[in-house]
């Protein structure tokens, strides 16, 4: 009953590496969402060095693996909110989260810094939900 890591799957969607020091977005791995049928991308933030930077989150979906047809998810597919997945130069060390509720098979996040001339940090994870296969692998395939 308090099992989760056998319910749940990660898969990479930014990985951790060098600061950034401009304005390039972060883009994440495209997701196959195949066989889960819950999905949340958690994004976790280092050291923002930047006094002004903005950072915007968008995630796009679609049924090409490559995302060759992707449209922008729209509100109501997901949980929480956009302006809440975002955040601002003070959040270091913080963590936000987003969720897709969509039915396409594929899903992309961005990250997109505004007015970013100091180093920021940051990774984020694909978080799989309501398996269709359980136990889920462990190391994370």
């Amino acid at each position: 009953m308090r099992d989760l890591i056998n319910n749940l799957d990660f898969k990479r969607a930014i990985s951790p590496a060098a600061a950034v020091a401009d304005n390039t977005p972060f883009v994440s791995q495209i997701l196959n969402r195949l066989g889960a049928e819950a999905v949340a991308l958690a994004i976790i933030l280092g050291d923002i060095a930047d006094a002004d930077a903005t950072f915007a989150v968008t995630m796009e979906h679609g049924d090409a693996a490559n995302l060759s047809d992707a449209t922008a998810v729209p509100a109501d597919q997901m949980n929480g909110s956009l302006t809440l997945a975002g955040f601002n130069f003070a959040a270091d060390n913080g963590i936000r989260k987003i969720g897709y509720t969509g039915g396409k098979q594929y899903v992309r996040a961005t990250i997109t810094p505004a007015a970013n001339t100091g180093n920021v940090f940051l990774s984020a994870v694909w978080i799989l939900g309501k398996q269709n296969l359980r136990p889920t692998a462990n190391p994370p395939a």
